[in-house]
């Protein structure tokens, strides 16, 4: 996920980060910038793709963060690359839009490099770390409910739901009913609060991953409708690509990775037809697929970087088809929450 991101679930919440872009080498191969393209980074982190991405050829590009740190960060790259760098802060579901309003459409590229980043990670203020006191926040922007308000809001059941779902936790209930009481004698706001309660319930052994890890990746990806917001780039980049445009994307944990699997599946695959009904039915494909399957970081490099262990990489060439129009993006994502009495996100 460039540098700054790249953070794979054994680090969801850990320690000191290296800022070093996981599998450069790699994306650049399957983006293949060129001369005077069009392109967008939806993950600008501290610009490591970026900043390669216009290295590596004499292009323009539009970068995307939430995070108002990271675009103030980045005016210096701005200034370095001479008018060919804009950065926007807004989701990255909303490049399309962006880029259009930017004079940047029709885009010959798109990458995406999902997961938190590794500065986010090392400000105990941002609250994203429990190895770091501080409080509970896990936003990525400045703006909605932090993790301390779904801590607090969220009933027993859909709170278990959430660590079970987004943070494939086994022991989610265990866990959801000792946050619940210890709510119920003191708010929690510090994420040293949080970790302590998990830690009480979920044992583990030397060497493997904090008790807390999986817990608060949940409430992280739930903050910041993480999942939903990747599922609307996909079909955003759709939207936006030329035909030859290539859609890369690194991801760092099998929730993600499915969404981009199924997603680039359901976009190049030709439509059904049979022998009783010989007239193909569906849209034809909008993707070709570059990458078949996913592509893995080398060992070097994990060695290197033990943060890109995790990372898988999927990339697509656009057809000259039309997007798909069927607006119906649910299907890529977990089974919502039961929604009891607690509030759903």
């Amino acid at each position: 996920m460039k540098t700054g991101h790249g953070v794979g679930p054994t680090d969801a919440a850990g320690g000191p980060a290296r800022h070093l872009p996981v599998m450069l080498r790699e994306v650049l191969t399957h983006l293949a910038p060129k001369d005077a393209g069009h392109y967008v980074d939806g993950t600008f982190g501290a610009g490591g793709y970026t900043s390669a991405i216009l290295k590596a050829a004499n292009c323009r590009l539009l970068a995307f963060d939430r995070d108002p740190t990271a675009i103030a960060a980045g005016e210096e790259l701005v200034r370095a690359f001479d008018g060919r760098l804009q950065l926007v802060q807004d989701r990255f579901s909303q490049l399309d839009v962006r880029a259009e309003e930017a004079g940047f459409t029709p885009l010959d590229g798109v990458v995406l490099d999902i997961g938190v980043s590794s500065m986010q990670l090392d400000q105990a203020e941002r609250g994203f770390s429990f190895r770091r006191d501080g409080p509970l926040d896990m936003r990525m922007g400045d703006t909605g409910p932090s993790a301390a308000d779904l801590v607090a809001e969220l009933d027993e059941v859909n709170l278990a739901h959430v660590i079970w779902s987004l943070g494939e936790e086994r022991q989610s209930r265990a866990i959801a009913r000792a946050i619940v009481k210890a709510r119920g004698e003191a708010p929690i706001t510090r994420t040293s609060q949080l970790a302590e309660i998990v830690s009480r319930v979920v044992w583990a052994k030397p060497g493997e991953m904090h008790p807390a890890t999986r817990t608060f990746q949940a409430l992280r990806i739930a903050v910041n409708e993480e999942l939903s917001e990747l599922a609307q780039a996909l079909a955003a980049a759709e939207r936006a690509l030329r035909p030859g445009g290539r859609l890369v994307v690194v991801t760092f944990h099998s929730l993600e990775d499915r969404i981009v699997k199924n997603f680039l599946a359901s976009r190049s695959k030709a439509p059904s037809a049979s022998r009783h009904m010989p007239q193909a039915e569906g849209p034809a494909p909008s993707f070709r697929l570059v990458a078949k399957g996913a592509v893995e970081p080398g060992s070097d490099e994990v060695a290197g970087n033990p943060r890109a262990r995790s990372a898988k990489l999927r990339a697509a060439e656009r057809t000259d088809q039309p997007a798909h129009t069927d607006g119906d993006l649910t299907g890529l994502l977990p089974a919502p929450s039961p929604q009891r009495n607690g509030r759903r996100r």
